[in-house]
Parts: C-alpha cells; structure tokens; sequence
C-alpha cells in the first residue's frame, strides 16, 4: 500500500487530539489492514507552524499528513506545500460531502475549486461560565447586596468586568475570568477582533481597506488592554497561557469565566480529570448595549504533505477519520 513502513502525523498538542488520532489510526489499520506503523510528531503551536510551513516539511516529505490551522492555509497553498485533494475526492467523496457537511468549514482550505485540506476540528469562540456559581443563592444575595442588581450571565463587557471582580478570590484559587495573552500575540489577536466586532466595528472601511483607527476599535482595544492587566479580575497565569493552558486552567477549577473555544467546554464535561464536571454552561459573548454579539471562524485541518510517499494512504485515513462515528470523538 505505500513505500515506507511508517506513516507521519504532524499534530497538534493537545491531549485529546493525541488521543483521537491514535484511536482513529487503530481503528483504521483494523478496518483496511494498513500495515504502516503511526509516528505522530506531537508539536506545540510555533514547532507546529515552523515544521510545516516555514521549514517546508510538508513539501519536502518529512510528515506524510498534519494538523494545519486555517491561519496558514493560504501561506501553504501558496507555496505548494500541501496536496490538492479534488483528485481523491472526485474519486471518492468522504461521507455524505459536501452537503452533509457545514459551509463554515469548507471555506478557508478552498481556493477557487481547489481544495487543500478536510475539517479535523472546528471553532468558534464562546462564552464559558460556572453554573454553579451564578446559581448559588448565595453569590446571587452577595452580588445584589454590593451592586445593587442581579447576577446574571453577562450581557455586556462591562457587566463582565464587574462580574469577573466579584467573583476573582485568590485566597481560593478563584479568578474572575482567564484570558490567552501568551506573548506570540496571536489569540491577543482573536480577542482584539472579538471586542471590535462586539462593538459593531469591523477590521475594513467601506472600500475594503483595513481601518483600525475607529471609534469601535479604539474602545475595544482601550477595555481590553484593561481588562487583561487588572488583578482583580483577571488569573495571573494569563499572561503566559495560551488557549489550551487557559482551558486547562479553567477545567481545574480556577475561573468563573472566559472566552474560549468550544471545545474547551466539551474537555471540562468528559476529561476524568474535570473538576467542574456538570457544573459549566456556554453562552453567546457579551457586546455592546447596542449591538449583536459576534464569534470568530477559525479551525484546524487536516492536511496532505505535497512530499508525501504515502498520499493514498493518507487520503484514505482522511476519508475514515471525518465519518460521523469519529466525528463524535473530537466533541
């Protein structure tokens, strides 16, 4: 079935997507009698990139497939490091595609009719809050008492902020809400744009010229560089999380808020190791008064290294891992 006795998976880590991928290569072998060994190359977000794109190891072979997130996707088509898979897909189509499939996660690896790569998980971003405390009877006698009016999930940034405070106790290892600024910038950027749109600002003028001196993004940027540097609201560790560190911290017990992705919510209601199992709800993002709150379309993808001895193989890795029974593992 290939010319190599070892199949290459550059992927993301994060312990559930290591564990689905081994689970779905198992149960593939066992279904197809592929007798490739799996090496997964398990990388943190800027090993990941650097391996793929910028070293070129997709192009050159060195992984066989790889998680690529939709924030590169355009830089590697560019520069042909990834197999076109209308070829595999005309000839046989994975389950029920494309219409059994969201438009939202068919977009951004398709470049006219080429397509670069299938959704291996998605976004977007969410509102992630502890039931339990907003539930309390209690916290909600105490929130009336100092502010004078109910608690409740937080329609607005600012009720977020006042929130956040009431409920950061790091006497308890409580924190009002947990942000990702890890210093490489790039969630910075995801909740920059979150703020601005939540505002009813976009990142373009009327002419589709990028535009960030507005009034919406003045404020947006003004409430969270606030925000992200007050003690009294925010986990001290956010400085250095990114999201995965966020979520972790999050599932430990350790916020009564934040804004995350999806997924996130999903690992603190199945990890055995969750302490906030059952105790979790999600809800659309605070905005302005004014405006309609807003998410962002990012997510990861599975793609075919243009080097690959095995792209066959791979394709038809791809094809059984998006089934729906597989689909359900990365909830």
């Amino acid at each position: 079935m290939s010319n190599q006795s070892t199949f290459k998976i550059a992927v993301r880590k994060f312990a559930p997507f290591e564990a689905a991928m081994q689970k779905f290569w198992d149960k593939f072998c066992a279904i197809s009698g592929c007798d490739l060994k799996l090496e997964m190359i398990v990388m943190d977000l800027h090993e990941l990139y650097d391996r793929t794109i910028t070293k070129k190891g997709m192009a050159n072979g060195d992984f066989d497939l790889a998680h690529i997130n939709t924030d590169w996707i355009y830089e590697g088509y560019l520069n042909k490091d990834f197999e076109i898979l209308n070829p595999y897909i005309n000839k046989n189509k994975p389950d029920d595609f494309p219409r059994g499939w969201s438009k939202s996660l068919l977009s951004l690896q398709r470049f006219g009719w080429e397509v670069a790569g299938l959704p291996f998980h998605d976004g977007p971003e969410c509102f992630i809050y502890r039931k339990d405390l907003f539930e309390s009877h209690v916290e909600q006698a105490n929130y009336l008492s100092k502010y004078g009016k109910a608690l409740m999930v937080p329609k607005t940034w600012e009720d977020f902020h006042q929130i956040a405070q009431f409920f950061n106790r790091p006497e308890a290892n409580l924190y009002g809400s947990i942000f990702a600024c890890y210093p490489d910038g790039h969630n910075t950027v995801f909740d920059y744009c979150l703020q601005l749109w939540t505002r009813g600002g976009s990142l373009v003028d009327k002419n589709d010229v990028i535009n960030i001196n507005t009034q919406a993004s003045i404020a947006g940027l003004t409430f969270y560089r606030s925000i992200v540097n007050d003690q009294t609201a925010v986990h001290p560790g956010s400085a250095q999380f990114d999201s995965v560190a966020a979520g972790l911290a999050f599932m430990n017990g350790e916020s009564a808020m934040m804004v995350n992705w999806f997924g996130f919510a999903t690992m603190c209601e199945v990890d055995e190791n969750s302490k906030v199992k059952g105790k979790i709800d999600v809800d659309v993002l605070p905005s302005n008064v004014d405006q309609i709150s807003a998410s962002l379309n990012v997510y990861w993808l599975y793609t075919i290294g243009k080097g690959s001895k095995n792209k066959e193989v791979a394709y038809e890795f791809l094809r059984f891992a998006t089934n729906q029974e597989n689909d359900k593992l990365l909830l």
